[in-house]
């Protein structure tokens, strides 16, 4: 399959430690995956659903211990424990290998070792990085054809000396207790033991493309992030591009694949998904920043996606789709969970396989689908897919955008004053947990640019690299800070959210294009209200004014949590973010 030595000793050394009874590599080949999808259907790891209403569709069902990323056994393994730095879990680099070469001992007898060639990002693209996975599952084989590009093209394009990252896999027997997700970004390597459930085995996704990339990109000069990557297409035909990161129940992937409202959408608004998740950004030659999309599928959550949410998205599932961990409605071998619809059906086998009658079963409180449960869904099937997708010098940049859930603290949308002060808004991203949805004040969690879990390494050197990469952008992208979440004094919510979000992003590309003033605050430019696309919204003046109004009182009380939470860098805390934190204090008292 390749004349590469570097890839062919690993193998081999691979190969001596787990004991597979055979190897077999995946040559990205229709026959090929459709052979392993029916020998998975046969031994029970996949379900094949109804393929007159679902084609090429299949489910599976973990284990109920293996139903989630698991963030306190995953560490990043770096010479030193500083390299690795105080959010992430460390361990020695010798210590953790002699520690999981025990449990991968002998860990594949009896069982089939796949090899995954496969690109993040278009094969042959500038951008693309190359991994190659080991591992003893067909469900991560058939996850990762979705989810990335596999096959003998990534072999021709690595060539007989190209690097790689080594991704190891074994489902053992899936111990919680001795379940490992392991990254030792100076070695290019990723270990996943003990685990079945995608994001921790489906290695080109978070680990790869975010915590080893996310190193790859500090060594080398461009930037892994959390980011969506969308087009905005105006009734001219021009299209302009977002970055955009959020926290966990932010709306992200809805923003990804969003709708226009009615009014916008008959003067000729249209959105393009680039990518719902991650972003790889490298300076262009015209000294702009261009992102390409990584991934090759989505890897979402169900419970929540219907028409109504997110139209785009439950389309992209209709075909050639694996369900992870939803509901099968019995009756016509189709998948069912909470907020696809108000119907569950009648004969349903809930997510840990107990035929119930799901009509009585979730009247009790009981989910037909675990809340975690997932579908994978190639990215071509989206309706609202980019036609630069698979573009392989990226699209370019005009605005990069954060997000949170704050109750009172940020307003609708404001921009930085400039890059430095974009990298300190993304910095102190946060949310709140959904105690503030009650009206009580809810609990501030800290989530940087989104990367609190993703970071290959010390996050105090991630800020700094985003500093560094602001002197090497000579037309960097302007930064904004947006929050959906802002309650009234009744705990509602102020702003109607989802498809109207698109107003606020033109007002961003208006300011972008210098088309709008804006209003200069204590904590940056906040928009004039006649500026907003507002037609059709049932929102009074006052309301307007409250949300994009700014509470000095909160945000000096957000200042006290913002230095509490970065005093854990220490000395290695960029000077520009304690500048930052001191004008913003100045500004405040005022």
């Amino acid at each position: 399959m390749t004349n590469n030595k570097k890839v062919l000793t690993w193998l081999e050394e691979m190969k001596a430690l787990c004991k597979p009874d055979k190897v077999v590599w995946i040559d990205g080949s229709e026959a090929q995956l459709e052979a392993l999808r029916e020998e998975a259907v046969s031994t029970g790891e996949m379900i094949k659903l109804n393929q007159e209403k679902l084609p090429g569709c299949y489910y599976h069902r973990t284990a109920e211990n293996d139903v989630a990323r698991v963030e306190d056994r995953t560490f990043i393994c770096t010479e030193t424990e500083e390299e690795a730095g105080p959010i992430n879990n460390w361990m020695a680099p010798a210590e953790m290998y002699a520690k999981l070469n025990k449990l991968y001992d002998g860990s594949m007898v009896g069982r089939t070792m796949y090899v995954i060639p496969y690109s993040m990002g278009p094969v042959g693209s500038p951008f693309s990085k190359i991994g190659i996975e080991l591992t003893d599952s067909i469900y991560v084989v058939l996850n990762m054809d979705i989810m990335t590009r596999v096959g003998n093209s990534v072999l021709e394009a690595l060539g007989e000396d190209g690097d790689f990252v080594k991704c190891l896999h074994a489902k053992r027997d899936v111990n919680p207790d001795e379940r490992y997700i392991v990254h030792f970004p100076q070695d290019n390597t990723i270990m996943s033991v003990n685990s079945a459930y995608g994001g921790n085995v489906l290695l080109g996704k978070k680990c790869f493309a975010l915590r080893i990339a996310s190193y790859q990109g500090m060594k080398e000069g461009w930037m892994a992030e959390h980011m969506l990557i969308l087009g905005l297409e105006n009734p001219k035909g021009e299209v302009k591009y977002i970055c955009a990161a959020f926290p966990s129940a932010c709306g992200k992937t809805n923003l990804a694949m969003l709708i226009p409202p009615k009014f916008l959408k008959e003067q000729g608004y249209k959105v393009w998904t680039v990518g719902d998740d991650i972003a790889w950004l490298r300076v262009g030659e015209d000294g702009r920043l261009y992102a390409i999309n990584p991934e090759a599928g989505f890897f979402g959550v169900a419970p929540g996606t219907s028409e109504k949410s997110n139209f785009n998205a439950l389309e992209a599932t209709k075909k050639n789709t694996i369900f992870t961990n939803v509901a099968i409605n019995e009756e016509d071998m189709t998948v069912w969970w909470e907020g696809l619809d108000k119907n569950p059906p009648e004969k349903a086998t809930e997510w840990k396989g107990a035929h119930v009658n799901g009509k009585e079963y979730t009247a009790d409180g009981n989910k037909l689908a675990h809340p975690n449960s997932r579908f994978t869904a190639p990215a071509i099937n989206c309706p609202c897919i980019s036609p630069e997708f698979e573009n392989p010098q990226g699209v370019p940049i005009s605005a990069i955008v954060f997000g949170g859930r704050r109750a009172k603290t940020a307003p609708l949308v404001y921009q930085a004053r400039d890059w430095d002060h974009g990298v300190f808004v993304g910095a102190t991203m946060a949310s709140e947990t959904t105690a503030a949805a009650a009206g009580a004040v809810g609990v501030v969690r800290r989530d940087p640019m989104a990367m609190r879990p993703f970071v290959g390494y010390n996050m105090a050197d991630y800020f700094q690299h985003w500093y560094d990469m602001g002197k090497k952008i000579a037309n960097p992208p302007k930064i904004f800070n947006v929050n959906w979440f802002r309650l009234d004094d009744e705990g509602n919510f102020m702003w109607p959210g989802f498809g109207d979000n698109m107003r606020v992003l033109n007002w961003i590309l208006d300011r972008c294009d210098g088309k709008v003033d804006a209003v200069e605050t204590e904590i940056g430019f906040v928009p004039n209200k006649e500026d907003l696309q507002l037609e059709g919204l049932d929102l009074s003046d006052e309301a307007i004014t409250e949300l994009l109004s700014i509470d000095k009182q909160a945000w000096k009380e957000d200042l006290a949590n913002q230095r509490e939470f970065f005093a854990q860098f220490g000395d290695k805390l960029p000077k520009e973010i304690k500048d930052s934190m001191d004008t913003l204090e100045a500004n405040l008292n005022k």
